[in-house]
C-alpha cells in the first residue's frame, strides 16, 4: 500500500496501485500490436489507461464513522433513572415504558404500559399530558388526600417525554404552619391591645366621673393585661430562639440536679414553694444550654403548680435510667386531662381549658416552648395523665458520657456485690 501525505500533516492521501487494470492494459496493448495497429495509437491507449487508472487509485481517505450511541434507549435510560430517590418516568408516545423504583413503589407495578392519563387522573396532570409541550402542574392527592405533588414533564423529542414527581407536602405543611402560627398569634396579641386600649379610652375620657375604686379596678385590668402581653412576647421571642437554634447540639456540662432545683424555686416563688417536692435519687449531669433547660423546668413547674389542685404537692423526681439518661419526672394532683387531647398538647397556642388558661396568665406556647428544648437537646418528651388524678411530665435527656461511664461501672461493682453476697450465704449454712 502506497501513500502521500501534505507537509502540513493536516490530511494523508492513500491509494492502492491497480495491479489488475495495469495487467489488463498491458495485454491489451500486445493484442492492438498484434492485430497490426500503430504503435504510436497502441502506446497512446496504454498510458491514458494506466494514468486514469493511478489517477483513480489515489484519493482522500474516507472519514472514520462515528458510532453515537443513543442514549435514550430504554436499557440504558432504565439504568441511568433507576437509582434516583425522586419518582421519574418516561413516556413513548403517551405511554408509560420507563418506571424507576421510587416511581414503581408509589404508583405500582402495574403503571408500566398504561397510558400516562390513565395512571394520573388528576385534571391537572391529564391538561399537561395532552398540551404537547414541557411544563409544570400542581396535582394534589396522588397518594394520600392531603398530598401535594409537583408534576414535571420535559419533551424530548416528538415521541419520548419524561415525568418527575416532586413531592412538595412537607413544604405546603410548614407554610401552612406559619399561616397558622401568624393568625394565632395576631388573635392573641388583640385581645389584651384591645383591652387596654378599652380602657384607656374610658379613663380619659370619664376621668372626672370616675370614682377612685372604679379607676383602680381599670387601672388594674390595664396592668394584666400588659402584663400578659409582655408574656406573650418573650415565649413568642425565645420559640423563635429555639427553632434558629435546634441544629446546634449544646455542650456546657450541667450538674441537672442543681440547675433543676434553682429552676423550680425560681418558678414557684415564695408564694407556692411549699408546695414542691423534691425527690432526687441519683445525681446527673447533661450537656445543655443552661438558660434554655431552666426555662424548660420553670414552664413545667409553672404548669403543675397552675393546674394541679391548691394546696396538693407537685412531685418533682430525678434518677438515671439504664440506657443512659437523665429521667426527670413531673406529677401533679389536678383535674388530669382526656386522651385526645394529649397528642396535641406542644402545638403552638393549643389550651384544652382556653377560659382558665388565660384567666391564669398562660400564653399556650409553654409545652411547645418544652417540647423544642428537648428535641434540641436530642432528648424525649412524654406525657401521662388520667382524668381525676393529675398529669406526669417527664423529661429524658442523654447523660453526660463520663457519667455514662460511671453508671456502667456501678452497676457492674452492684452486680459484682450481689453475686458475692449469694455465694457467702450457701458458705456460711454450710459451715
Amino acid at each position: 500500500m502506497l501513500s502521500a501525505a501534505k507537509t502540513g500533516g493536516a490530511m494523508e492521501l492513500r491509494y492502492t496501485a491497480p495491479i489488475a487494470g495495469i495487467v489488463l492494459a498491458c495485454v491489451t496493448f500486445v493484442a492492438l500490436l498484434l492485430l497490426g495497429n500503430d504503435a504510436v495509437i497502441a502506446l497512446a491507449v496504454l498510458f491514458v489507461w494506466v494514468g486514469s487508472l493511478l489517477v483513480a487509485g489515489l484519493r482522500p481517505p474516507e472519514r472514520p464513522s462515528v458510532v453515537v450511541e443513543q442514549p435514550r434507549e430504554r436499557d440504558t435510560m432504565r439504568k441511568i433513572i433507576e437509582g434516583f430517590s425522586t419518582p421519574l418516568l418516561v413516556t413513548q408516545s403517551g405511554t408509560i415504558s420507563i418506571a424507576n423504583r421510587a416511581a414503581r413503589r408509589m404508583l405500582g407495578q402495574h403503571i408500566i404500559g398504561q397510558d400516562a392519563r390513565v395512571a394520573f387522573r388528576q385534571p391537572e396532570a391529564i391538561h399537561l399530558l395532552a398540551e404537547n409541550r414541557s411544563g409544570t402542574a400542581m396535582v394534589r392527592g396522588l397518594v394520600r388526600r392531603q398530598d401535594l405533588w409537583q408534576f414535571n414533564r420535559h419533551i424530548v423529542d416528538d415521541n419520548l417525554a419524561v415525568l418527575e414527581l416532586v413531592n412538595q407536602t412537607a413544604e405546603a405543611d410548614i407554610s401552612r404552619a406559619h399561616t397558622d402560627f401568624v393568625a394565632n398569634a395576631s388573635h392573641e396579641l388583640r385581645t389584651p391591645l384591645a383591652a387596654i386600649l378599652g380602657y384607656v379610652e374610658t379613663l380619659a375620657d370619664s376621668s372626672e366621673s370616675l370614682d377612685s375604686p372604679t379607676a383602680q379596678k381599670f387601672l388594674g385590668t390595664i396592668e394584666r393585661e400588659a402584663q400578659r402581653l409582655q408574656s406573650l412576647t418573650s415565649d413568642l421571642m425565645s420559640l423563635s430562639r429555639v427553632e434558629a437554634e435546634k441544629h446546634d447540639i449544646p455542650r456546657e456540662l450541667l450538674a441537672l440536679d442543681r440547675l433543676t432545683e434553682r429552676a423550680a424555686l425560681d418558678a414557684a416563688g415564695s408564694t407556692r414553694v411549699e408546695r414542691l417536692d423534691f425527690d432526687f435519687k441519683q445525681p446527673a449531669q447533661v450537656h445543655g444550654d443552661r438558660q434554655q433547660l431552666e426555662q424548660l423546668i420553670r414552664n413545667l413547674v409553672d404548669n403543675a403548680l397552675k393546674y394541679g389542685h391548691a394546696d396538693t404537692p407537685v412531685k418533682i423526681e430525678l434518677d438515671r435510667s439504664h440506657d443512659g439518661r437523665a429521667v426527670l419526672t413531673l406529677s401533679d394532683q389536678g383535674e388530669g386531662i382526656s386522651p385526645e387531647q394529649i397528642p396535641h398538647l406542644t402545638r403552638r397556642f393549643y389550651r384544652t381549658d382556653p377560659g382558665r388558661s388565660r384567666a391564669s396568665g398562660g400564653t399556650g406556647l409553654g409545652l411547645a416552648i418544652v417540647k423544642h428544648i428537648v428535641e434540641r437537646h436530642r432528648g424525649r418528651l412524654d406525657i401521662e395523665s388520667a382524668l381525676g388524678q393529675g398529669t406526669r411530665v417527664t423529661v429524658r435527656l442523654p447523660l453526660a458520657s463520663g457519667e455514662v461511664d460511671s453508671f456502667a461501672n456501678e452497676d457492674a461493682g452492684a452486680m459484682v456485690r450481689r453475686s458475692s453476697a449469694a455465694t457467702a450465704r450457701p458458705a456460711q449454712e454450710m459451715s
